[in-house]
């Protein structure tokens, strides 16, 4: 009884809905009610992208701190523990004051195909409507606020080499000036507007670079090389062991930058859409494959796997997937993720051991070295099926992206943005180095590196075990 009575009320009430929509509708021309649906919708798709990238800033953000400042602190010996987590901190305070002032128009401005001019200086421009060049459903400020996390995150890196033997005041000059002269022109080449390398933009050699293979970790690998080589090797290296003082931390670390590395990736696709969920996926099993690949090679040559080793492989692998998280397909990113594991492995072990180089915390084994390798597969594995990015410009039909496709040529276009990237971070590193040391000085005097820099450059410890 109770349910052929529910039954009824279900049909009337289906009866009567297009009578009540069509009063309440009545004397709206057709025109404007479509209108208010159009609106709506766009709406209710611009707050879903907007959540979405104000999520992923503030997780890329903790990849600078917490989630670096704990892997590079836990490498260091305890007298450097404090020191190497501040250089991270003081990044995030600094490019973030850098940013509006001057580095986000020479990244992301109008300029040319090096540069970009200073019509965005003070954020003079940049406001809460959105850019359609850049992202279409979002705040521009958005936008700004997200990409100034990659440039707080790409100079942090580099303290990786020269840890435990640079001044701190040197630092933050050299990262300083190194974030305007290294770290913009490259962000603008590959993200900015009529940049050279800019490939959604048309620009004149276009390299696929998702999410900063080699805007962030080429040039931060890249210099870290360059610094560590400048600065020579830390007393005693290698004759004296530098041990981790807590691979616990370095843990905890890693881990966070794996959380992290999705709004660093997905979030790269500028909005909560299908490309968003492809850059995850790819992003995930990038870092579990080399993970598995750096610990099974470790295995084979120490006859043990080590969670130092395990920690290592996953970060690089998040690099070598970087550029390439939006571009290809799973089983793709799982290939990418085995090749980086090995190949960074065999960097930190073998070819750092070969040419005696002090790369601290190995930067550039993981990131230039991951960065370098990440950004030719791309173009190897790229896929139009996941990311059109190439269209008939008549027909508006997708052409093949990468060499799985039979576009070939991207690997050459891969070559030339990995090429730029090393010349720019090279030479910019170089002159900086010089200028700072000439002015400043670069490295603490022996007695400052043999106490420690926490507190010959902090006047504090990161551990007092006698309270």
């Amino acid at each position: 009884m109770h349910r052929s009575i529910l039954i009824s009320l279900l049909v009337l009430t289906l009866c009567c809905s297009p009578l009540v929509l069509a009063q309440t509708s009545a004397g709206q021309p057709p025109s404007d009610r479509m209108g208010k649906l159009e609106s709506a919708v766009a709406q209710a798709q611009s707050s879903a992208d907007n959540a979405w990238m104000l999520t992923s800033a503030a997780l890329v953000l903790m990849m600078t701190g917490p989630g670096l400042a704990l892997f590079y602190g836990g490498l260091v010996r305890r007298k450097n523990v404090l020191s190497t987590m501040m250089q991270s901190f003081a990044m995030m305070a600094i490019i973030s004051i850098m940013w509006p002032l001057l580095n986000y128009s020479l990244a992301f401005g109008s300029g040319t195909s090096i540069i970009g001019g200073l019509h965005n200086v003070f954020l003079r421009g940049v406001g809460l409507a959105p850019d359609p060049d850049y992202a279409a459903t979002i705040p521009l400020q958005t936008f700004m606020i997200y990409q100034l996390m990659f440039a707080i995150i790409t100079p942090a890196l580099v303290t990786g080499a020269f840890a435990e033997r640079m001044k701190f005041s040197a630092m933050a000059t050299f990262l300083t000036l190194w974030s305007i002269l290294v770290y913009s022109p490259m962000a603008h080449m590959v993200w900015g507007k009529g940049g050279l390398l800019n490939a959604s933009l048309g620009g004149r050699f276009p390299c696929l670079d998702f999410a900063g293979g080699t805007v962030v970790h080429i040039t931060s690998g890249v210099s870290a090389l360059i610094c560590a080589l400048y600065l020579g090797k830390r007393l005693g290296y290698p004759r004296e062991p530098t041990p981790p003082h807590s691979v616990v931390i370095s843990f905890i670390g890693a881990c966070l930058l794996w959380v992290g590395w999705f709004g660093f990736n997905a979030g790269s696709a500028l909005g909560s859409g299908p490309l968003a969920t492809s850059a995850f996926v790819n992003t995930h099993f990038g870092a579990a494959a080399a993970a598995l690949s750096w610990a099974l090679a470790e295995w084979i040559r120490n006859g043990k796997p080590s969670a130092l080793g395990a920690i290592s492989g996953c970060v690089a692998g998040l690099v070598a997937i970087t550029p390439a998280a939006g571009f290809v397909q799973p089983l793709s990113a799982i290939i990418i993720g085995l090749i980086a594991g090995i190949f960074c492995y065999f960097m930190v072990i073998q070819v750092k051991a070969w040419f005696g180089y002090d790369d601290s915390l190995d930067a550039f084994g993981v990131h230039g070295a991951g960065g370098t390798v990440g950004a030719l597969l791309t173009g190897i594995f790229a896929s139009s099926v996941i990311n059109p990015i190439f269209k008939d410009p008549k027909s508006g039909v997708a052409l093949p992206s990468g060499a799985i496709e039979g576009n070939w040529s991207q690997v050459g276009n891969q070559l030339i943005g990995v090429a730029l990237a090393w010349i720019i971070s090279i030479v910019g590193t170089l002159i900086l180095l010089k200028i700072v040391d000439m002015t400043i000085g670069l490295r603490v005097k022996p007695d400052e590196e043999i106490e420690g820099l926490d507190l010959t450059q902090h006047g504090e410890e990161g551990y007092d075990f006698a309270s």
